[in-house]
């Protein structure tokens, strides 16, 4: 039984996600936007310098433009995450289209696992729909794989958002005594990996190029895959207009041992990196992904 400090929030949000999103976009234009981007200024300091750096042959202008869109999507994402928490899973087929989603289920035929990584773009929260639409193929089993918050109201919010059409959460800890389970059981699992944050610096294994600069790319997801044996495929997501989202799935490999080591890591940081030119503002650019430098190789 979650006490009153886990579900709080989730309370207060619930009545609000019964407006119709066209409502809750009024809300984000009027209200939200003005509080985050012009009042409170809410890691503009961040987003721009991660802007600059990105594209520094850019106009002042041009990462301006960029800039004010980039916190209006981020502003709607806040109401469309809100909404999953009563959308029904029409509205939520409709929101959020799976152009190629027999790229994922089709591994349940294989009773192969998958993992699905992806980044911070468009709306993320949009991807665990993925789970309701494997209801009609087979027996796959959804999971989202997340770090708990440490804001105990915010942790319940996001679990009951992304459990909300037949997917689970698992956090990265219990996931490969999950993944355990599932093989003994003989059920392919499709486990969600949001895989652009910064590593720890404990974990800085593999360096490469990435908007321009030098960037530590997270190797957990290729570590998992290898161990497990699961294919591995990316989301590729794009907005098609303000509210509505596609996914187009690429599968890097369905052979991870074959691999050469961090060609998936490599290959996974080159899709992400071309979502996000191809419209920067849908890219969460509030987090200090580059805080970790490159050390100097010695001879």
């Amino acid at each position: 039984m979650k006490s009153l400090k886990d579900t709080w929030l989730y309370y207060l949000l619930k009545p609000l996600s019964l407006l119709p999103m066209g409502c809750l976009f009024a809300l984000s234009d009027g209200l939200i936007y003005p509080v985050v981007y012009h009042l409170v200024g809410y890691r503009r300091k961040v987003v721009r310098a991660n802007l600059f750096n990105a594209f520094p042959d850019w106009s002042e202008a041009e990462r301006k433009h960029v800039e004010k869109r980039f916190y209006r999507h981020f502003c709607d994402s806040f109401m469309e995450m809100i909404k999953v928490l009563s959308m029904s899973s029409e509205e939520a087929g409709r929101r959020m289209r799976f152009l190629n989603a027999e790229v994922v289920t089709d591994f349940a035929a294989k009773n192969q696992g998958v993992l699905v990584v992806l980044g911070h773009y468009g709306n993320w929260e949009y991807q665990p729909f993925l789970f309701f639409h494997m209801l009609k193929h087979g027996n796959q089993q959804g999971y989202s794989v997340y770090r708990p918050l440490k804001s105990r109201a915010f942790d319940y919010l996001y679990q009951r958002i992304r459990t909300r059409f037949n997917g689970n959460v698992v956090t990265k800890e219990d996931t490969y005594r999950l993944v355990v389970r599932l093989r003994r059981d003989n059920i392919p699992g499709v486990f969600g990996l949001v895989s652009d944050q910064s590593p720890s610096r404990n974990n800085l294994n593999y360096w490469t190029t990435f908007l321009n600069q030098d960037t530590a790319i997270l190797t957990g997801p290729e570590r998992m895959a290898r161990q497990t044996g699961f294919a591995i495929v990316f989301a590729d997501v794009s907005k098609v207009k303000r509210g509505y989202y596609q996914t187009r799935y690429i599968c890097l490999t369905d052979q991870p041992k074959a691999e050469p080591e961090n060609a998936l890591t490599e290959r996974y940081a080159r899709l992400m990196e071309a979502s996000i030119l191809r419209d920067p503002a849908y890219w969460l650019w509030t987090h200090k992904r580059w805080k970790h430098k490159r050390p100097e190789q010695t001879n």
